[in-house]
């Protein structure tokens, strides 16, 4: 293993927090413009219809799948300025 992989670990994991927090927010704000309501529908809320709670796990999921991908891009970017070796 690349001695620059093995030094980005900390800095992805750290950065996969970060992308997890910041995914949360937007998650929560956009659902409250979509819905109109402050909690999103959890899996299990048996006064929730299916519609919305597979319509929130999507919009999550998306979400979620959209900010790691520009948090983990930005840091392999950042890395490869820093030391001038692509973390990857």
């Amino acid at each position: 293993m690349k001695a620059s992989k093995i030094a980005y670990k900390p800095v992805g994991l750290t950065l996969g927090a970060v992308s997890g927090m910041i995914a949360g927010m937007a998650f929560k704000q956009t659902w409250k413009v979509l819905e109109g309501e402050g909690d999103a529908p959890d899996a299990t809320d048996e006064d929730r219809p299916w519609k919305q709670i597979l319509l929130a796990s999507a919009i999550q999921g998306a979400i979620f799948a959209v900010v790691k991908a520009a948090v983990d891009r930005s840091g392999a970017v950042a890395v490869r300025r820093l030391t001038g070796t692509w973390p990857g």
